[in-house]
């Protein structure tokens, strides 16, 4: 039994750091400049991305604590989703693909098989230290790649009036992590 909590910590912390690993490097990797249109693509595919595991999360845990915090990241990330897909139609502007959110994909994708193997607490803590490490990734491309690259202003307030609730869900990611072990 001790040799699984042992396997099952090291899984989960292995998912945390690829997590935060993959979006981080790519967030200093994508120092080369982000269009409008890129922009607005790794941003919805960040918030989609955790949408995804949110869902994983639901089909998942038993775990009230785990499925409130699913729950929460589902709708608030959605609707981030929809006000982005708002500013883009309004503006004309069709999100690009690029290096940054083919990375996110890529990282999705590995976290996704990873969570999916897991089952029970070892799930339930898996998903919750993967929040914790997404979050705090995704806040630091926000306020350190994205916005200040962003040269649409109706795009850079979009992006800068999220930044609270990001750091919020972070907030609650962290609260929720200290009550799963």
């Amino acid at each position: 039994m001790k040799m699984l909590k042992n396997f099952t910590r090291t899984i989960a912390s292995m998912i945390t750091c690829m997590s935060i690993v993959s979006f981080t490097a790519s967030a200093q990797d994508a120092a080369p400049k982000l269009t409008d249109p890129e922009i607005a693509s790794v941003a919805v595919t960040a918030n989609q991305i955790d949408v995804n595991y949110g869902k994983i999360a639901l089909k998942k845990t038993k775990n009230a604590e785990a499925k409130k915090f699913a729950e929460t990241m589902i709708k608030d990330h959605e609707s981030i989703i929809k006000q982005a897909v708002d500013l883009a139609t309004k503006l004309g502007v069709t999100p690009k693909d690029n290096a940054m959110t083919q990375s996110l994909l890529k990282g999705e994708k590995e976290t996704t098989a990873k969570l999916n193997k897991l089952t029970g607490k070892a799930f339930d803590k898996a998903y919750i230290d993967n929040e914790v490490a997404y979050h705090e990734a995704v806040i630091n491309a926000v306020k350190t790649v994205l916005i200040p690259q962003t040269q649409n202003a109706e795009l850079k307030a979009l992006l800068t009036k999220v930044t609270p609730l990001l750091d919020h869900h972070f907030e609650m990611a962290k609260m929720a992590q200290s009550k799963i072990k």
